[in-house]
Protein backbone atom coordinates (compact mmCIF):
# COMPACT_ATOMS: atom_id res chain seq x y z
CA UNK A 1 0.00 0.00 0.00
CA UNK A 2 1.21 3.62 -0.86
CA UNK A 3 1.31 5.65 1.95
CA UNK A 4 0.53 9.21 0.74
CA UNK A 5 2.83 12.25 1.20
CA UNK A 6 1.54 14.27 4.54
CA UNK A 7 0.26 17.94 3.04
CA UNK A 8 2.67 19.42 5.32
CA UNK A 9 5.31 17.70 3.20
CA UNK A 10 4.59 19.34 -0.13
CA UNK A 11 7.27 20.82 -2.06
CA UNK A 12 8.28 24.79 -2.14
CA UNK A 13 10.79 26.79 -3.26
CA UNK A 14 14.00 27.25 -0.60
CA UNK A 15 13.27 30.10 1.47
CA UNK A 16 15.52 32.85 1.17
CA UNK A 17 17.67 32.39 4.52
CA UNK A 18 18.14 28.71 3.10
CA UNK A 19 21.67 28.14 4.79
CA UNK A 20 21.92 23.76 5.45
CA UNK A 21 23.46 22.79 2.34
CA UNK A 22 25.34 19.95 4.26
CA UNK A 23 21.98 18.50 4.63
CA UNK A 24 20.89 18.85 1.10
CA UNK A 25 23.99 17.37 -0.04
CA UNK A 26 23.63 14.54 2.01
CA UNK A 27 19.96 14.03 0.91
CA UNK A 28 21.12 13.80 -2.51
CA UNK A 29 23.77 11.43 -1.99
CA UNK A 30 21.80 9.27 0.03
CA UNK A 31 18.95 9.29 -2.29
CA UNK A 32 21.39 8.39 -5.67
CA UNK A 33 23.41 5.98 -3.54
CA UNK A 34 21.53 2.71 -5.52
CA UNK A 35 23.20 3.62 -8.52
CA UNK A 36 27.25 3.19 -7.22
CA UNK A 37 27.81 0.12 -9.37
CA UNK A 38 24.95 0.43 -11.53
CA UNK A 39 25.75 3.39 -13.96
CA UNK A 40 28.93 4.41 -15.61
CA UNK A 41 30.32 6.86 -15.43
CA UNK A 42 29.33 7.73 -11.87
CA UNK A 43 26.66 9.89 -10.79
CA UNK A 44 27.56 13.54 -11.32
CA UNK A 45 26.19 13.85 -7.80
CA UNK A 46 29.64 12.26 -6.75
CA UNK A 47 31.57 15.39 -7.16
CA UNK A 48 28.84 17.84 -5.51
CA UNK A 49 29.94 20.02 -2.46
CA UNK A 50 27.71 22.17 -0.35
CA UNK A 51 29.71 25.51 -2.46
CA UNK A 52 28.25 24.16 -5.36
CA UNK A 53 24.95 23.38 -4.10
CA UNK A 54 24.87 27.45 -2.79
CA UNK A 55 25.87 28.11 -6.23
CA UNK A 56 23.60 26.49 -8.32
CA UNK A 57 20.79 27.44 -6.23
CA UNK A 58 22.02 31.08 -7.33
CA UNK A 59 21.56 30.41 -11.45
CA UNK A 60 17.99 27.83 -10.49
CA UNK A 61 15.25 27.39 -8.53
CA UNK A 62 15.69 24.99 -6.01
CA UNK A 63 12.50 23.50 -4.64
CA UNK A 64 12.77 21.39 -0.72
CA UNK A 65 10.48 19.28 0.96
CA UNK A 66 10.29 18.00 4.82
CA UNK A 67 12.08 19.55 7.85
CA UNK A 68 14.48 17.74 8.16
CA UNK A 69 14.79 17.58 4.48
CA UNK A 70 13.16 14.27 2.49
CA UNK A 71 13.06 15.77 -0.93
CA UNK A 72 15.15 18.44 -3.36
CA UNK A 73 14.69 18.83 -6.76
CA UNK A 74 16.73 21.81 -8.81
CA UNK A 75 14.78 23.25 -11.78
CA UNK A 76 16.98 25.65 -14.69
CA UNK A 77 15.03 27.61 -17.11
CA UNK A 78 16.09 26.41 -20.71
CA UNK A 79 15.55 28.53 -23.78
CA UNK A 80 12.02 25.70 -24.58
CA UNK A 81 12.26 23.99 -21.41
CA UNK A 82 12.58 24.11 -17.53
CA UNK A 83 15.24 20.92 -16.91
CA UNK A 84 14.56 19.22 -13.90
CA UNK A 85 17.52 18.30 -12.10
CA UNK A 86 18.94 16.26 -8.92
CA UNK A 87 14.97 15.30 -8.20
CA UNK A 88 16.28 13.65 -4.53
CA UNK A 89 13.66 11.67 -2.40
CA UNK A 90 14.92 10.21 0.94
CA UNK A 91 14.55 6.26 0.33
CA UNK A 92 12.21 5.82 3.00
CA UNK A 93 10.17 8.44 1.85
CA UNK A 94 10.20 7.31 -2.21
CA UNK A 95 7.04 5.44 -3.09
CA UNK A 96 4.67 7.80 -1.14
CA UNK A 97 4.48 10.27 -4.19
CA UNK A 98 6.62 13.25 -3.26
CA UNK A 99 8.62 13.04 -6.42
CA UNK A 100 5.29 13.33 -8.37
CA UNK A 101 4.56 16.29 -6.18
CA UNK A 102 7.70 17.58 -7.50
CA UNK A 103 7.02 17.29 -10.76
CA UNK A 104 3.53 19.20 -9.62
CA UNK A 105 5.38 22.05 -8.86
CA UNK A 106 7.52 22.17 -11.66
CA UNK A 107 4.97 22.05 -13.98
CA UNK A 108 3.55 25.08 -12.30
CA UNK A 109 6.45 26.92 -12.42
CA UNK A 110 7.31 25.89 -16.59
CA UNK A 111 4.11 27.17 -17.13
CA UNK A 112 4.27 30.38 -15.16
CA UNK A 113 7.63 31.32 -17.03
CA UNK A 114 5.79 30.22 -20.46
CA UNK A 115 8.10 27.04 -20.70
CA UNK A 116 6.23 24.40 -22.95
CA UNK A 117 7.75 21.43 -21.71
CA UNK A 118 9.81 20.55 -18.81
CA UNK A 119 13.14 18.30 -19.74
CA UNK A 120 14.86 15.53 -17.76
CA UNK A 121 18.12 13.38 -17.92
CA UNK A 122 18.12 10.03 -16.44
CA UNK A 123 21.00 7.26 -17.40
CA UNK A 124 20.41 4.33 -19.31
CA UNK A 125 20.74 1.85 -16.82
CA UNK A 126 17.93 2.97 -14.89
CA UNK A 127 14.98 1.36 -16.33
CA UNK A 128 12.69 2.04 -13.80
CA UNK A 129 13.14 5.70 -13.83
CA UNK A 130 12.21 5.72 -17.72
CA UNK A 131 8.78 3.69 -16.94
CA UNK A 132 8.32 6.09 -13.98
CA UNK A 133 9.02 9.22 -15.28
CA UNK A 134 6.81 7.59 -18.82
CA UNK A 135 3.91 6.80 -16.21
CA UNK A 136 4.04 10.89 -15.78
CA UNK A 137 3.64 11.71 -19.34
CA UNK A 138 7.28 11.96 -20.27
CA UNK A 139 8.39 10.81 -23.64
CA UNK A 140 11.97 9.72 -24.62
CA UNK A 141 13.50 12.73 -27.16
CA UNK A 142 17.13 11.80 -27.31
CA UNK A 143 20.39 9.81 -26.17
CA UNK A 144 23.34 10.78 -25.84
CA UNK A 145 26.97 9.80 -24.56
CA UNK A 146 29.19 10.80 -21.78
CA UNK A 147 32.93 11.74 -23.03
CA UNK A 148 35.18 8.60 -23.39
CA UNK A 149 32.35 5.93 -23.51
CA UNK A 150 31.26 4.33 -27.47
CA UNK A 151 27.47 3.32 -26.15
CA UNK A 152 24.43 5.65 -24.93
CA UNK A 153 25.00 6.29 -21.42
CA UNK A 154 22.35 8.74 -20.94
CA UNK A 155 18.63 9.44 -22.12
CA UNK A 156 16.46 12.48 -22.17
CA UNK A 157 12.98 13.06 -21.64
CA UNK A 158 10.50 15.84 -22.30
CA UNK A 159 6.86 16.06 -21.36
CA UNK A 160 4.75 18.36 -23.35
CA UNK A 161 2.73 21.10 -21.32
CA UNK A 162 0.99 23.33 -23.85
CA UNK A 163 -0.71 21.62 -26.84
CA UNK A 164 1.22 22.10 -30.27
CA UNK A 165 -0.64 25.22 -32.53
CA UNK A 166 -2.61 24.43 -35.32
CA UNK A 167 -2.10 25.68 -38.80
Amino acid sequence: MIRPAAPSLRPAPAPDDFADWEALLALILNSFAYMDGRIAPPSSALALTPQALRERARREYLYLAGSPLIGCAFFAVQPDALYLGKLAIAPAEQGRGLGRLFLVEAETLARRLNLPRLRLETRIELSGNHAAFGRMGFERTAAKSHPGFDRITSITMEKPLFPAPSG
